[in-house]
């Protein structure tokens, strides 16, 4: 779908200079490894006016129209994956759970090549996720990150199981949970009458906080810049909202 008119369509084709552009992508090292890209003399085809605002009421009315069990018309033709076979052009990075139960593309109504996922159990950013982080933000243009948590999460249920009864875990498990323990020291502070609903509210806060906060000059000064935007995130199992909560 390519209708301008729709604030919910980013039209990529335009800017793109013909079919031949599309397919003539080149290497570029971040970090000591190589990614696909455009050419250098070939602009972000999204446009100018996608703004951190304007993909966060896309990812809104996105999720509006999950819940009224109205799917979204999206790029996933065909034609589309031709058209990002060789070059990627995201709107949006989300951080996100890796259960089963929360898939973002449907969450938010997005098509192929629209969201940049990174995925693990609990939703932290280790070194792995933040470098990949960064490449959506600095190679990508990527102008929005969202840091989404879910009701009744496994993972921060464990970690509050660690701290409230001292239970451990096998194999490498307790090792993912051990940096959301310090936000359910958090939210356990507040006496909140849900605990493990304060956690995910809480450990989504410390991601969002510390990118903000303490991430690398390249995503700093684009956050100063006004050209990205940080937020949070919180998606009901139950009734399917996406609450964002830490917007900024």
């Amino acid at each position: 779908m390519n209708d301008e008119s729709n604030p919910n369509t980013v039209t990529r084709r335009g800017a793109m200079t013909g079919a031949a552009a599309i397919a003539a992508a080149v290497t570029v090292p971040l970090g000591g490894r190589a990614f696909a890209a455009a050419p250098p003399n070939v602009a972000n085809p999204a446009p100018a006016s996608l703004t951190p605002g304007r993909v966060l009421e896309m990812l809104k009315r996105g999720n509006r129209e999950f819940l009224a069990g109205r799917a979204v018309p999206t790029d996933s033709d065909g034609r589309r994956r031709l058209e990002i076979a060789r070059a990627q052009y995201p709107i949006a990075v989300l951080v996100s759970c890796s259960d089963s139960r929360v898939p973002p593309e449907l969450l938010f109504g997005r098509g192929l090549g629209e969201l940049f996922i990174i995925r693990n159990a609990g939703n932290t950013i280790d070194t792995v996720a933040m470098g990949s982080l960064e490449y959506a933000v600095v190679e990508l243009n990527v102008p929005l990150v969202v840091v989404m948590g879910h009701e009744r999460c496994g993972a921060v249920a464990a970690a509050v199981s660690v701290v409230q009864d001292g239970t451990t875990f096998p194999g490498s498990i307790g090792n993912m949970v051990e940096p959301i323990i310090p936000a359910v020291l958090d939210a356990r502070r507040r006496n909140p009458p849900d605990l493990l609903d304060a956690s995910v509210r809480a450990n989504v806060s410390r991601t969002v906080g510390r990118l903000r906060e303490f991430s690398e000059p390249m995503i700093l000064d684009r956050l100063r810049q006004g050209k990205l935007r940080v937020l949070g995130a919180r998606y009901d199992l139950d009734d399917g909202n996406v609450d964002f909560f830490d917007e900024g």
